[in-house]
């Protein structure tokens, strides 16, 4: 063959071996057999390697892996890949279902079910119809990328089909078959290797191995259930899925369309019994309501979706024998009772201990030391007691007393009216609440210097260098030296990581602080509504309430902070250090808007809800999450919530239309 004939073979080998991988991973209809198959791979790799001028990035040969990476890449995520709320019960199942109608004024609700896989969430995406990056959950805000290790899974396209967007993200699970988890316990067992746990740990250690082709000898798998792109035309969630599988993306077969919370109930039944058959794991069922307007009428809190929910199945227990409990002191005080438990297997793990949750709980379960106790994980994750085998219980045990004071400063404990938590108050001097706080203050999402660590977070207060955020703005080469093993470059770091820390925005350093119930999303409303530090010291009840997203326990608890002077004596410190506690005022188009609160629902033909919420506050007026007294308008929109319009028709609230704002403004 001549060279153009070997490159019209090279580009056709491709194109088939793409085509049959598609109907054999995603469709599962398998068009050749599988030695006809690899025949036909190692002709292309044998041309590849003879003329890798020819070879195409997109080639099923490039499945195998790339070159060994660096180091891994952080990037913040597009959009937050946030949590879900969950339940175990059908009660808390049926309550969700009546918040969303009561919330959608509307008297049922078409719902989407998808199996729960147990995996580790991805974020992968396509331009013109090309994979080009995938990115770890993380911490939400931002994840890994691990593009080319993603790329060594063979059901995953690396080019999509069809009618396809410019841009297309798409988040799914990627997950190990049970099979294939045996397999690879059976080749190391062959070796003399220390066999794996479960196979969700090494879905996600594999994503870490820095050698794509290591990566591409674990047999992975990936399940997409979520699909993103500007000006999407898709009414349903159900749609975007059905659009997903025609370009060849591999979306679960398992998912169903369910008619109102019955056809839920008889889903979740019927997978209870059948995920058992399932060759891989699943631990329960994702429920979303289907239309895409809904959703976004709904919308979010500051950590999960409103219109989704995962119900978990129930899931295994073991029993074990009680040694012990001990008590841990948080960052905030608060004190919790675990556990400590004679090692018992449970989901392929050995577990040791458990928590306890508070005295409500122990009271509750009437635990005692000696008692032989059913252990589960919670969302198969966290290790908790479910029960008691009282027909084993010895009948001199004696019942558990919740402890009085601290078991690290002894000081006597508090419990607050309507709380279930006790609390360490003594917060300036109790060593894990003062440690919790330097590593809170340090923490990616707040002051985000790296180069400490909790490690040495702990050794700096041993060793009473650092007993308040404000002392690491007072360390030195000389004061650091007095640290064992501690060399002139780690120094240089750490004080370097100190010194850019300055740089953080107000929002941060606001959440820095480890207010209590202030977390990052309210420290940034809270930030841009006060706009600088001192304006907490004069800020009323009233004032903070007004604030949109802080409720009334939020704000008593500001108003503690600030009134207490020790804080305020931290605060000066950090100051005179140069940390930035003001942030500028949103500079305005025009006060056309002045003095209204504007709630808007509803879909826009000209603008997008996120954009019209800028442009509204751009012209000084003020957004409200739901309609109340103090609401001037409801703009309305394609779509918009029946149960809004209507308390907007009672309260006597204005209706303006997206026409009507746009005019409004634009008239300035």
């Amino acid at each position: 063959m001549n060279l153009e004939e070997i490159k019209q073979r090279m580009a056709y080998l491709s194109t088939t071996l793409n085509r049959y991988n598609y109907y054999y991973y995603v469709l599962s209809e398998p068009e050749i057999s599988d030695f006809e198959f690899d025949q036909l791979l190692k002709e292309l790799e044998h041309w590849e390697r003879q003329h890798p001028e020819f070879l195409d990035p997109q080639s099923p040969t490039q499945i195998i892996g790339g070159s060994p990476i660096e180091g891994f890449i952080t990037e913040k995520h597009k959009r937050p890949m946030l949590s879900l709320g969950n339940t175990y019960n059908i009660e808390e199942l049926l309550e969700f279902d009546e918040r969303c109608k009561k919330g959608l004024g509307v008297e049922i609700i078409e719902y989407v079910c998808e199996l729960k896989i147990d995996g580790l969430a991805i974020s992968v995406f396509y331009e013109n119809g090309k994979l080009v990056k995938a990115v770890t959950r993380g911490d939400g805000i931002q994840g890994d990328v691990v593009t080319e290790n993603v790329k060594t899974i063979r059901r995953l396209p690396h080019s999509l089909m069809g009618d396809y967007p410019e841009e297309v993200e798409l988040r799914g699970e990627i997950f190990m078959h049970k099979k294939g988890f045996e397999n690879l316990n059976m080749l190391r067992a062959e070796k003399g290797e220390t066999l794996y746990a479960n196979p969700r740990n090494v879905a996600s250690g594999s994503l870490k191995i820095k050698d794509p082709k290591e990566v591409a000898k674990r047999p992975l798998d990936i399940f997409l259930y979520q699909v993103y792109h500007d000006n999407t035309p898709f009414k349903t969630h159900w749609e975007s899925l059905t659009a997903a599988k025609q370009w060849g993306l591999p979306v679960p077969e398992t998912s169903k369309i369910c008619i109102g919370i019955d056809t839920v109930k008889k889903f979740l039944d019927q997978w209870d019994d059948q995920r058992k058959t399932l060759g891989f794991e699943t631990d329960g069922v994702v429920i979303k309501v289907n239309s895409k307007s809904y959703q976004e009428e709904l919308g979010f809190t500051a950590k999960t979706p409103r219109w989704a929910i995962a119900y978990k199945f129930q899931t295994e227990t073991a029993c074990t024998k009680l040694l012990g409990i001990t008590y841990q002191v948080g960052r905030t005080g608060a004190i919790t009772p675990v556990a400590e438990l004679e090692p018992v297997s449970l989901l392929g793990t050995t577990v040791k201990r458990a928590s306890l949750h508070n005295a409500n709980e122990i009271e509750r379960l009437d635990v005692r030391v000696g008692d032989f106790v059913f252990v589960e994980k919670g969302g198969e994750i966290i290790p908790k007691i479910v029960g008691i085998d009282f027909s084993q219980r010895d009948p001199n045990i004696q019942p558990t007393i919740f402890i009085t004071h601290c078991p690290e400063c002894n000081t006597e404990l508090i419990r607050n009216d309507g709380e279930a938590q006790h609390y360490c108050p003594n917060s300036l001097e109790c060593a894990p609440q003062v440690i919790g706080k330097l590593e809170h203050f340090i923490g990616r999402k707040a002051m985000d210097i790296d180069s400490v660590g909790s490690e040495l977070c702990a050794t700096l207060y041993e060793k009473q260098l650092v007993k308040a955020p404000a002392d690491f703005y007072s360390l030195t080469t000389e004061i650091l030296s007095q640290i064992d093993r501690m060399g002139q470059k780690s120094i240089d770091n750490i004080l370097s990581g100190i010194e850019d820390s300055k740089k953080q925005p107000f929002e941060r350093v606001l959440f820095a602080l480890g207010i209590r119930y202030v977390g990052e999303t309210v420290a940034k409303k809270l930030a841009q509504s006060l706009l600088h530090i001192d304006n907490f010291q004069s800020a009323k009840f009233e004032d903070l309430t007004a604030i949109d997203e802080i409720g009334d326990r939020i704000a008593e608890s500001i108003i503690e902070y600030f009134s207490n002077p020790s804080n305020w004596y931290q605060i000066n410190r950090l100051k005179q250090s140069g940390l930035n506690f003001e942030t500028a005022a949103p500079v305005r188009a025009s006060d056309e808007l002045a003095g209204n609160t504007f709630v808007i629902s509803g879909v826009f033909e000209s603008i997008s809800r996120d954009d019209l919420k800028v442009l509204i506050e751009n012209h000084g007026g003020k957004i409200g999450s739901g309609v109340t007294s103090k609401t001037s308008y409801l703009v309305t929109g394609e779509g918009i919530g029946p149960s809004k319009l209507a308390k907007a028709e009672k309260l006597g609230v204005h209706l303006i239309s997206e026409t009507e704002i746009l005019s409004w403004i634009n008239k300035e």
